[in-house]
C-alpha cells in the first residue's frame, strides 16, 4: 500500500460501512469538517458541463474569490486546497520544511515524498529559519489559532510561509488573505468545507503575482471544472448566506459542546466546523455512535481524542442526541 493511502483522514465512510453495514445515505458522516447544510448550488447550465471553461469564466471566478476573501492579491483556482499542497514541493529547491504540529498530515507526507527535510514543531518560534514554514490557521484538528500580527512577525524569519486557511471562512478576522501579496507569503483556501460542497473540488492559492503565476502554470489551462466555476461564482458573492451560516455555526458549536459536556467529554478545541473532545476511550465512543450509523474521527496517536463535525438538519441533531443517550 502506498504511503498516501495509509494516511488517516476523515470522510472514510466506506470503512464505516464495511464494519457496521448500511448504505452511505443511511449514515450521518461527522468525521469531516464539511458543512452539512451546504450552499444551495442551484441549476448549472449545460454549457458548464459540455464546454471547456473560458478564460473569462475563470477570471470571473477569481474575482468572486477576491471578493469573498477580501483581497486584491493574485490568486488561482485549483481542485481543492489539496491540489495546492501537492505542488508545494515544486515551488523552490528542496530544503528544510517545518510544520506547526499536530496538524493536517498531508503536508508532511507530500514534502517528505519529494525529498524535503521535514520537521514538525510545537510553536511558532520553532518555525524560524525554515526554508518552508507551514501553519494551519485555524488548525486541524485542535482549532489552535494565531493572530495575523504574530504570523506576519514570523514572515521575515522564514524563506516561504504557507498559511492554510481551509477553516477560516467563519472567522475572517484571522485571515491573512488581505496581506497575501507580501513577499514570501502564500495562503491556501478551501471552498468545499464552509460551503459544504467538497465534491466540487474547488480551492484557491493566494499570493504574490510571481508565485501564483508559477502555480497556475503547473496547474494547466483548465484547473477546475465549468460546474465548479458556475457554483463558485454564485456562492462566493453571496455575502448574506455566508453571514447567516457563520452565525448558525457559532450557535451549533455551543449546542454540540453542551451535548458532549453531558457525556463527560472535555473540549480540546475546534473551529466553527468541527469540535475536538477528550474522551475516556475514543475508539469505544466511535463504535457506539457507529452502531447508530453516525461516523466520527479518531486519531491513532491520540487514543482519547474524538473529533465531531456539526450535524445539519434537526433530524440529524435528534439522532445524535438519541445515540449519545443510549
Amino acid at each position: 500500500m502506498k504511503e498516501q493511502d495509509m494516511r488517516e483522514h476523515g470522510g472514510n465512510l466506506d470503512l464505516a460501512q464495511q464494519r457496521f453495514g448500511g448504505r452511505a445515505e443511511d449514515w450521518i458522516d461527522l468525521s469531516t469538517g464539511i458543512n452539512r447544510l451546504p450552499y444551495p448550488a442551484g441549476e448549472v447550465s449545460m454549457r458548464a458541463w459540455s464546454a471547456l471553461p473560458s478564460r473569462a469564466e475563470i477570471d470571473a471566478l477569481h474575482q468572486a474569490a477576491q471578493h469573498a476573501y477580501r483581497t486584491s492579491a493574485a490568486l488561482v483556482a485549483m481542485g481543492g486546497a489539496q491540489a495546492a499542497i501537492q505542488l508545494l514541493p515544486q515551488l523552490g529547491p528542496r530544503g528544510h520544511a517545518r510544520i506547526l504540529a499536530p496538524t493536517y498530515n498531508e503536508y508532511s507526507g507530500v514534502l517528505a515524498a519529494a525529498g524535503w527535510d521535514v520537521q514538525e514543531v510545537a510553536d511558532l518560534d520553532a518555525l524560524a529559519d525554515a526554508d518552508l514554514a507551514i501553519v494551519v490557521n485555524p488548525n486541524n484538528p485542535d482549532g489552535r489559532c494565531h493572530t495575523p500580527k504574530d504570523l506576519l512577525a514570523l514572515l521575515p524569519r522564514v524563506g516561504r510561509l504557507v498559511i492554510d486557511e481551509s477553516f477560516a471562512d467563519a472567522v475572517p478576522q484571522l485571515s491573512l488573505a488581505p496581506e497575501a501579496d507580501r513577499t514570501g507569503l502564500l495562503i491556501l483556501r478551501s471552498f468545499g468545507k464552509f460551503y459544504g460542497l467538497a465534491g466540487l473540488r474547488l480551492g484557491f492559492a493566494i499570493g504574490g503575482a510571481g508565485v501564483i503565476a508559477g502555480i497556475a502554470a503547473m496547474s494547466g489551462p483548465w484547473p477546475v471544472s465549468g460546474a465548479a466555476i458556475a457554483i463558485g461564482c454564485r456562492a462566493l458573492r453571496d455575502d448574506a448566506w455566508a453571514k447567516s451560516t457563520s452565525a448558525r455555526l457559532v450557535r451549533d458549536c455551543a449546542r454540540l459542546d453542551d451535548m458532549a459536556h453531558v457525556k463527560g467529554w472535555t473540549l480540546v478545541g475546534g473551529t466553527p466546523l468541527f469540535r475536538l473532545y477528550e474522551t475516556p476511550d475514543a475508539l469505544a465512543a466511535q463504535e457506539k455512535m457507529a452502531r447508530g450509523q453516525i461516523w466520527s474521527r479518531v486519531f491513532g496517536q491520540k487514543p482519547t481524542w474524538l473529533r465531531l463535525g456539526l450535524p445539519g438538519s434537526e433530524a440529524e441533531w435528534t439522532r445524535l442526541a438519541e445515540v449519545l443517550a443510549r
